[in-house]
């Protein structure tokens, strides 16, 4: 049962809503290749809101995700897609259906 997960929250700057749409949307395939990430979801939560919800069963498995190439590749086009720095929070799932 994955009880450990991250939210993280993504604001686009004024006219790159759609590429950052197109980012997140894209790299589900490398979330494919993460072995330790049980589910990874892709946002929208406003008009330029984006956010991205994973869960893990265990702490190394969300250490390895926020090491891995979605990390680096969010880090690298940041400064030009996000209006601010991504908000990343490590959550606890109390429970889910």
């Amino acid at each position: 049962m994955e009880t450990i997960s991250l939210l993280v929250r993504l604001e686009a700057k004024p006219g790159k809503e759609q590429q950052v749409a197109n980012f997140i949307k894209g790299a589900l395939s490398l979330a494919q290749q993460e072995q330790k990430t049980i589910r990874w979801y892709a946002l929208q939560i406003g008009p330029a809101t984006f956010g991205i919800f994973d869960t893990f069963e265990t702490e190394e498995g969300r250490d390895a995700h926020l090491g891995g190439e979605i990390a680096k590749a969010l880090m690298a086009n940041a400064p030009d897609l996000l209006a601010k720095a991504p908000e990343i929070e490590k959550v606890a799932i109390l429970a889910y259906k």
